[in-house]
């Protein structure tokens, strides 16, 4: 018996210390792309730090909030701080932003103009016609010294809310998959890099001008509040806006979405 027992005994206390040193789990809800293949490219990175990232993917907007409001997933990354503060208003939840990680740039785009400051006094502008990407259209105008708004923060602001616009820019209403098909008809139009990238433009190289890191509408990491001082996020975030992760949107994305941090 107790050769049999010794053994088992070092086997448990072998258990035990490993057991100590085992990485800690961590789960995050994301869409596809390119949220996910983002965490993917840290999961190594922490892995080295002792955490185990744990990657759920979603084609929804409601199950990672919700998930993550309930306990289920730790964390979600697919979201701008427009969309989180909606939802938490709707639902009654309180999930909180523990930084941005980057922007899917929305730009402006131009066949008649070179530059932004050849836009002649009374241009046609297209922008989208539904209310999310219309204000956005309409804050990105305004952050470029071309019209003012009523409030200068208003993420739902449509032209109506326009108080100064000194070019005298007449505004077309479109859906926003149409707009890079009528580039031809207007001055310039406003339009959704996903879009853009379908219709073969660049954002970077492309867009007369295009959001920057000061974007509203930057892609964060939403955790609950009372969660949100958890040291495994703090290494979250310092691996997701790391150089290497600057490197990385760069060299895959190539102008797709650029780095907010």
């Amino acid at each position: 018996m107790l050769k049999k027992w010794v053994p088992s005994l070092g086997l448990s206390l072998c258990a035990l210390f490993w057991g100590g040193v085992q990485a800690e789990s961590l789960s995050i809800a994301a869409t596809p792309v390119p949220h996910a293949e983002l965490l993917e490219f840290i999961q190594n990175d922490l892995k080295d730090q002792g955490i185990d990232l744990e990657i759920k993917v979603f084609t929804d907007y409601v199950q990672p909030n919700q998930q993550v409001a309930e306990g289920q997933i730790d964390a979600n990354f697919f979201q701008h701080k427009p969309y989180l503060d909606s939802f938490n208003k709707e639902h009654g939840t309180d999930l909180v932003s523990i930084g941005v990680v980057h922007v899917e740039p929305f730009g402006a785009y131009s066949q008649k103009l070179d530059k932004q400051a050849d836009l002649p006094d009374g241009a046609l502008v297209a922008i989208p016609n539904d209310p999310s990407n219309g204000a956005r259209a309409l804050l990105l105008l305004q952050e470029q010294g071309l019209i003012e708004l009523e409030d200068p923060s208003n993420v739902l602001a449509t032209s109506r809310d326009i108080i100064n616009n000194p070019k005298k820019l007449k505004f077309k209403e479109l859906e926003a998959a149409a707009l890079p098909r009528i580039l031809p008809d207007v001055d310039l139009a406003l339009i959704n890099t996903n879009y853009a990238l379908e219709a073969g433009l660049n954002p970077l190289e492309d867009a007369l001008f295009i959001e920057g890191a000061e974007s509203p509408y930057a892609n964060l990491v939403a955790v609950p509040v009372d969660e949100k001082d958890d040291p495994r996020f703090a290494a979250l975030m310092e691996s997701l806006q790391s150089p290497a992760v600057r490197q990385f949107i760069a060299e895959k994305y190539q102008g797709a979405i650029v780095p907010a941090f």
